[in-house]
């Protein structure tokens, strides 16, 4: 593929409350956001409620040149938001409210035909805690043609996930991330017999029948594994400003290469780089570099 691809973030977006201030986030957002950065058509296919921060969103995406065609509004619910407390070490503490207008996501005539556009969409479990968005998610999924690149970013948060919404995305995903601390949880839910990552990769492949599964590692860098080799990578040395966003931006940059054929090898320093980056910067959606995305992402190799 070399014309930009249809990347869809679907799922929730929401305000990061910080210490610092608010910052625009939500992982299929920031995935969508980094996709775009990259030169992608990165689309939010969300909702935000009907108020202020609402109106903000729609007004921080058309500053970032990302479409709110796909932002639904919810007329009851409010808009989506997190607060954010930082460790020493710029891991993240999120607590997420609920209700929020993403918990009511709705199959519209207009996602069916987004949904058969996509060359990719990334999902996670947390905007399937309600019923009604988890049963958009999966319609939407459902939608999309035999080729697409079904991402299920498992991104477990608080206690808003199952053992239930874990094995249903995974039916319907084709690539799967998860990271290192989320890997002995799922192996836990699904009673999978691994001792190891690699070992971990093969029997939830072939249990679900996926083409790609990645761990990231933080620091220590990732592992991929497809159905007929490994890849590990160490990691970049940044100077970290917090890690918020920066798993998906690790996402973005992986589908990036993917679509275009590349290798595992190829695959795994890109979606380093952009996990990198994103890590240096404070949340997920840095500005767009002044110089460009291709030296930003050579400054941080």
């Amino acid at each position: 593929m070399t014309k930009p691809a249809t990347v869809v973030g679907l799922g929730e977006i929401l305000w990061d409350l910080l210490p610092s201030g608010r910052q625009l986030g939500g992982a299929p957002a920031n995935f969508a956001y980094c996709s775009h950065l990259l030169g992608d058509r990165g689309i939010v296919a969300s909702r935000v409620g009907g108020d202020q921060l609402g109106i903000d969103i729609r007004e921080s995406l058309a500053k970032a040149g990302i479409s709110d065609q796909f932002l639904q509004t919810d007329a009851t619910q409010p808009t989506g938001t997190v607060r954010v407390q930082l460790d020493p070490a710029g891991q993240p503490k999120f607590e997420i409210t609920q209700p929020a207008a993403w918990d009511c996501l709705e199959w519209t005539k207009e996602w069916q035909e987004l949904a058969k556009s996509a060359n990719a969409v990334c999902f996670g479990s947390l905007a399937q805690r309600s019923a009604k968005s988890r049963e958009t998610i999966l319609n939407f999924l459902s939608g999309t043609a035999a080729d697409t690149l079904r991402i299920f970013d498992v991104n477990l948060r608080q206690s808003f996930y199952s053992t239930e919404i874990i094995c249903e995305s995974l039916k319907r995903a084709n690539t799967v991330k998860l990271n290192h601390e989320e890997v002995p949880l799922v192996r836990e839910l699904l009673n999978l017999n691994a001792a190891d990552d690699v070992s971990f990769c093969r029997v939830l492949m072939e249990r679900f029948d996926l083409k790609l599964i990645c761990i990231t590692r933080g620091a220590n860098g990732s592992l991929l594994c497809d159905p007929h080799a490994v890849h590990e990578h160490p990691g970049l040395r940044v100077k970290v400003k917090d890690t918020i966003g920066a798993g998906d931006a690790f996402t973005a940059g992986l589908v990036h290469e993917h679509l275009r054929q590349h290798g595992l090898a190829e695959m795994n320093e890109a979606a380093n780089q952009m996990g990198a980056w994103v890590a240096s910067h404070s949340g997920g959606m840095p500005p767009s570099p002044a110089a460009g995305m291709e030296r930003a992402l050579a400054d941080v190799s």
